[in-house]
């Protein structure tokens, strides 16, 4: 089999078996809506600071659904592959003539399709309730294509900690480092309208700023190039990282016997 078959090949298995999990994909795609109801409805007199950068804070706290889509394709990720090294599957596969690369590249599929999946609902759902996205149609599919590329990057830190960890349990257990990274972002208010100076410094050496304000930005702005290219620079490089260390790790976990 060629490199693309073999890809091919991983990727519907990934597919079908996140479809296949009502138990992860359920919480992913109405978790961050009903924490996107929430913080609407009680942060909405934010709106009235000065300097606000909308009258509708459901156009602010939208952003923050494609982030938390993207935290939950590290659990999704990493813990399908962890249960492949605990269940023995990727020991079996280490018989096969299976390129490590293709093994990758296939498995993020996934999280791929959902990420795919999780954008257009948040959309959907966001202009549904009342939210506007200045950037228009063209800027709609820009986000989808963001989203889904730090879902994929995202995912490939999962898949990282598992082939490290080689254990569901610990994978999962990232998710709430990873929420604290959210948290300690620009995801309530943005950086200059933050107040207190240690905050306010850590929200900007802290990387998913600049990937919620590169989504808030097409959400609210219309067509920001410094903010597109800053968030799309992050995703890159999560993304590139995240295959450059799960590569590294393939080579000691898939051992050919």
């Amino acid at each position: 089999m060629t490199l693309l078959q073999q890809v091919r090949w991983i990727a519907q298995r990934s597919v079908l078996r996140t479809i296949r999990q009502p138990a992860q994909i359920v919480p992913s795609l109405i978790f961050p809506l009903f924490l996107l109801a929430v913080n609407s409805a009680g942060l909405d007199a934010a709106t009235k600071l000065p300097g606000f950068p909308t009258s509708n804070y459901l156009n602010f706290a939208l952003a923050v659904c494609f982030l938390q889509a993207a935290l939950f394709a590290v659990s999704i990720a990493g813990t399908d592959l962890a249960d492949d090294i605990q269940t023995g599957f990727l020991n079996r596969l280490s018989l096969t003539p299976m390129r490590r690369a293709a093994l990758l590249l296939g498995h993020l599929a996934g999280v791929m399709v959902l990420g795919l999946i999780q954008a257009c609902l948040y959309i959907l759902v966001g202009i549904s309730a009342g939210a506007d996205i200045e950037a228009g149609v063209g800027g709609a599919l820009v986000l989808v294509v963001l989203s889904v590329l730090t879902c994929t990057g995202f995912g490939a830190i999962g898949v990282l900690a598992a082939l490290r960890m080689g254990s569901s349990e610990a994978v999962q257990g990232l998710f709430p480092v990873m929420f604290v990274l959210l948290f300690l972002s620009s995801m309530s208010l943005p950086r200059d309208l933050i107040a207190n100076d240690w905050f306010r410094t850590v929200a900007t050496w802290n990387p998913v700023s600049y990937l919620v304000e590169g989504v808030r930005s097409l959400i609210i702005t219309g067509w920001d190039g410094e903010a597109l290219a800053l968030g799309f620079l992050v995703s890159i490089v999560v993304l590139v990282l995240g295959i450059a260390g799960a590569s590294a790790s393939m080579r000691t976990r898939l051992v050919r016997t």
